[in-house]
């Protein structure tokens, strides 16, 4: 049997790529030899037992991409103290400069003992190397990530942002597969620096403590 050729486009651009005039061109050409041949074509689906089936035709497949440095905020609403109280991610950097903080979940160990303590521990240096917002966002609800603050004596120093739908997780495409432990998706640790709603660096597990994203925001 003839061999499905699969495209894999990496972003360049934006969230996710699009498919260039060439494969689009691909695409119609296979299904067209579907329809006046008879060929059964391959379009946007795993193919099935293509050892015995002859099978002409392509499938082009997007491949999206975590954020990157250079990369905007996307415009995604977060839950923000209260239920129904929503604040616009990329509105709340609008012309200003900050820090997001993505975390696994609100009072799980790392959390809350190291990655949280070091910025809150540390706002009035990121306050004085020109950070406008100090956010945290996590993939638990409202009430949880209020307890949290209260908790970790935040109020005042870190908006905590509940991302109860995982839409802006995904978005970012940071989700983290904590269903053995957590039981549900939730987000992969991370830091950003922000400046006027694009991500100017990124820190990823380790790198998103506080002293990496000082000394980033110094510079």
């Amino acid at each position: 049997p003839r061999p499905v050729y699969t495209f894999r486009m990496a972003c360049a651009v934006g969230r996710h790529a699009q498919a260039s005039a060439s494969i689009l061109k691909m695409l119609l050409m296979g299904a067209l030899a579907s329809t006046w041949l008879g060929l059964p074509a391959f379009l946007g689906s795993p193919s099935r037992g293509l050892a015995s089936t002859l099978t002409y035709g392509c499938r082009a497949s997007l491949v999206p991409c975590r954020a990157a440095e250079g990369d905007m905020l996307p415009s995604i609403d977060v839950e923000n103290s209260k239920p129904g109280r929503r604040v616009n991610i990329l509105e709340l950097f609008r012309g200003k400069k900050g820090i997001l903080l993505g975390v696994p979940g609100a009072f799980t160990p790392a959390c809350s003992k190291e990655h949280l303590p070091g910025y809150l521990n540390g706002v009035a240096d990121f306050k004085a190397a020109g950070a406008e917002v100090m956010a945290c966002v996590a993939v638990n609800d409202v009430f949880v990530m209020a307890a949290w603050a209260r908790h970790q004596k935040a109020l005042g120093k870190m908006m905590m942002l509940s991302d109860t739908h995982c839409e802006l997780t995904k978005a970012l495409n940071m989700e983290l597969d904590a269903t053995a432990n957590l039981g549900t998706i939730r987000s992969r640790r991370y830091a950003m620096l922000i400046e006027d709603g694009k991500i100017i660096k990124l820190g990823m597990d380790d790198d998103a403590f506080a002293p990496a994203m000082l000394n980033a925001l110094k510079r």
